[in-house]
This record gives C-alpha cells, sequence and structure tokens, in this order.
C-alpha cells in the first residue's frame, strides 16, 4: 500500500485513528539507538512499555528511557506486564495513568508462568472493571472464542488474541482458532505475541485482522532495524491483501492465459 492509500485505511481503536496497523514492543533491544532506528524504520501506531519493568529501579536508566519514548513522538501503550491477580493489574493500570497520562492499556493477567498465558478466568473480571475505571482496554488473550467474546461483552472494543506463547516465534499454531475468532467478533482484533517472521505477520493480516504487536521477534533479531522495516512492509502487504479479496482455492488446475481464435494451422 502506498503512503495516502495507508492513510484513507486507518486502524480505528476506540474512535480514534492511527496510520499503521504495526504495535511494537521497546524491550530486550541491543541498545536505546537501536530502538530508536527500529522504531523510525517501522513507524508503529503504538508503543509498549510495562511500568513495573522500565520504572521498577527508578533512576537515571528510567528517565533515560521515557526521554526516548518522548524522542520517539509515537503513542505508549502501558501494558500491566507480570500481574498475577486482577487487584495488581488494576493497581499497575492506575499507576500507568498517571505516569503516562492516558488511558490506554494493554491488559496483561498472567495465568501460567512457564506458557506465560493470560489468567482466562479472571481476565473478563479485570478488563471490566478497568473498563468501567474509564480505561480504554487492550487484553491479551488466548485464541479461546468464548473468552473473547465474554471481553467484547464486558465493554472491550478490541481484543488482542495470541497466535502462540510470548516470545515462541512459533507464528500462528492454531489457524482454525484465529480464523473462526475473525470470522465470528465484529471487533478490531490485534494479533499479540508468537509471530516470529514476517511471513506470519503478513498471513494474519491476509486473514483479515486489523494490526499485529511484535518485540522479541524485533528486538532479538541480527538486525533489528532491517526486520522491524520488513515486519512493517509485511503487514502492509497483508493488509493490501486482504482488502483486495484473494482468489479462491481450486482444486484443478485452471488456466491462465486466454486462448484467441483458431491458431493458422488449423486454418483450411
Amino acid at each position: 500500500m502506498t503512503p495516502s492509500t495507508l492513510h484513507a485505511d486507518p486502524l480505528t481503536l476506540y474512535g480514534e485513528s492511527f496510520p499503521s496497523r504495526l504495535l511494537l514492543g521497546t524491550s530486550r533491544y541491543p541498545s536505546p539507538s537501536v530502538l530508536l532506528q527500529a522504531i523510525e524504520r517501522s513507524q508503529p501506531a503504538m508503543l509498549t512499555a510495562s511500568l513495573r519493568r522500565q520504572t521498577g529501579s527508578g533512576g537515571e536508566a528510567s528517565q533515560s528511557f521515557w526521554n526516548l519514548l518522548r524522542q520517539a513522538k509515537v503513542p505508549v501503550l502501558p501494558n500491566t506486564a507480570g500481574c498475577h491477580s486482577v487487584q495488581e493489574a488494576i493497581t499497575t493500570a492506575e499507576m500507568a495513568r498517571e505516569v503516562f497520562e492516558t488511558d490506554w492499556i494493554k491488559l496483561e493477567l498472567i495465568g501460567d508462568d512457564y506458557t506465560l498465558q493470560p489468567d482466562t478466568l479472571n481476565l473478563p473480571e479485570a478488563a471490566s472493571r478497568l473498563v468501567q475505571a474509564g480505561f480504554k482496554v487492550l487484553p491479551y488473550t488466548t485464541d479461546d472464542l468464548v473468552l473473547c467474546q465474554r471481553l467484547v461483552d464486558v465493554g472491550c472494543q478490541a481484543v488482542m488474541p495470541w497466535a502462540a506463547p510470548i516470545g515462541t516465534g512459533k507464528g500462528p499454531i492454531n489457524p482454525y482458532a484465529l480464523r473462526t475468532l475473525r470470522e465470528r467478533l465484529d471487533v478490531p482484533m490485534i494479533v499479540d505475541a508468537g509471530l516470529g517472521l514476517p511471513s506470519h505477520a503478513c498471513q494474519v493480516m491476509e486473514w483479515g485482522f486489523d494490526a499485529v504487536l511484535l518485540n522479541t521477534a524485533v528486538a532479538l533479531a541480527q538486525d533489528p532495524v532491517r526486520m522491524a522495516g520488513a515486519f512493517a512492509d509485511a503487514v502492509n502487504a497483508g493488509r493490501a491483501a486482504f482488502c483486495a479479496g484473494a482468489m479462491q482455492a481450486q482444486d484443478s488446475a485452471q488456466p491462465s492465459t486466454p486462448v484467441l481464435g483458431t491458431p493458422f494451422w488449423h486454418q483450411s
């Protein structure tokens, strides 16, 4: 898609429009300068940042990180990474709202420390309470249809299902579940976690997902800046393909070259 086309097809979340359909994490980069270059190359809609992780130690390092985010001039999406209880997530979200001066929050409520799978039993309650408190909640969730529908029911205007567990880079491990989600739910959906290759991002965008959120796949690449650009291009290509409408797969070969008239050697 050309820049003008992208601006004509914005990502819309909670009534707010963004020119990019890529969201980028900010941890595990080789250096702050590499992170900044990756941001400049990919031009993401939002940058995710963990209040707990980035400000826990305080001091000069934290101030330097905040200065970098301001320099990037990209909206920040705080997250509740590392929270294991509903109250912990709510408290972290409230702190993030004060620090970042934003109502946006990526809700992470971890239920298993090995897979980092969301706490599917308590996630709707946490989301409901945050929505009631005026937050624009983007919940990180599994690809479970019933759970995602429940999150929508409690007021989330978008959901963020995983493609695979965080940091694995496996790509969509359950295409059927993801495609079913896209067919059944009429809200923006951002694939969050588990994407490892630009082709993974392109694929889920071709299925009709509205955006993707990346961190590890870019931060741990041998060349994070180039990889950030590759993902940005792949997201745009996948969105363009979805909007264009792909052909239906066929069981048998179909000729692609038209035959016009009669070959001269068949003429009498």
